[in-house]
């Protein structure tokens, strides 16, 4: 499995930065960053937060081997064509090591802070399967045309489209009606919430999708996360235990921990994301958790 530090960009860029080039040092596979200009369950003003994309370029600038990627950009917020052009530039800025995260929008929020549409869930996803058309072809193609119900190109460049002959499409979806059947159809690689069994369960949902859409499901990777907590301190364990986040989460020793990765590596699982934001109170102590989880994960790399 690869193992991605998922970093909040509600916090210096100071901090930022020094997360992301301690990621780079010392081996974890992946750097990420949520999509986000708002906490979800705060009003307005917000905590001061990064802008993702913008923070993701500046980053690909200062490391050097790390796999880049949004996790995952709201298709609500920009318009495919921009993502393709603003996608292209970043994969040249890192070198070829950017992963395209796109996702249907959801936190409304900070729609409605900011006067953007949020339609209703089956045009979101209407939306989004186009969206993957329009960014496929633009990052493929040298024009590209595109006819759709709601994105139309005519004779489109986009250029530089990046160093990756076919830069990686990330879907984050986990409706096993419509969002997999998109995966199925678009998705490099597929994202979702959740434990082992959950992501199992829903695997075998996007593989009869992809039987359905006549596509090998093995030519889509399967990335997923919880919160995670780890300590060996039993206090500490049973304090996480009594007031949960209110998230998927999972919190246990290192030797837990290391049982949860053999479950999600057992389930087919190709990449595990750590989000930084549980992982301690300063920008030190997560980067000294950062180092104990990749010791726990290096059997399951």
């Amino acid at each position: 499995m690869r193992f991605v530090i998922w970093i909040a960009t509600e916090q210096p860029w100071s901090d930022v930065v020094s997360t992301a080039r301690h990621a780079d040092a010392t081996g974890w596979d992946g750097i990420y960053f949520a999509d986000h200009f708002m906490p979800s369950d705060e009003p307005p003003p917000p905590t001061p937060r990064l802008e993702a994309w913008t923070a993701l370029s500046a980053v690909a600038a200062v490391t050097e081997r790390a796999r880049l990627g949004i996790l995952v950009s709201s298709n609500t917020f920009r318009h495919p064509a921009v993502l393709a052009n603003m996608a292209g530039t970043t994969d040249v800025i890192s070198g070829g090591r950017l992963v395209l995260g796109l996702g249907a929008g959801w936190q409304r929020s900070e729609h409605e802070a900011y006067g953007i549409e949020l339609p209703e869930v089956p045009e979101r996803l209407a939306r989004l399967e186009e969206a993957c058309l329009v960014v496929r072809l633009l990052l493929t193609e040298e024009r590209a045309d595109f006819d759709g119900r709601y994105y139309v190109l005519r004779d489109a460049p986009c250029e530089p489209k990046g160093v990756q002959s076919r830069m990686p499409l990330l879907l984050g979806l986990s409706g096993e009606r419509i969002g997999l059947s998109i995966a199925a159809r678009h998705a490099d690689i597929w994202n979702a919430w959740g434990s082992p069994e959950l992501i199992a369960h829903k695997s075998e949902v996007l593989a009869r999708h992809c039987e359905a859409a006549g596509r090998d499901p093995a030519t889509i990777e399967h990335s997923a996360q919880v919160v995670l907590l780890m300590s060996d301190d039993r206090d500490q364990l049973a304090r996480w235990a009594a007031e949960p986040p209110g998230m998927p989460h999972f919190s246990g020793s290192p030797g837990q921990v290391a049982e949860l990765f053999a479950r999600y590596r057992d389930g087919g699982l190709d990449e595990f994301v750590v989000s930084d934001r549980w992982l301690g109170g300063s920008a030190s102590e997560r980067r000294e958790c950062m180092e104990r989880l990749l010791e726990v994960a290096s059997p399951f790399r």
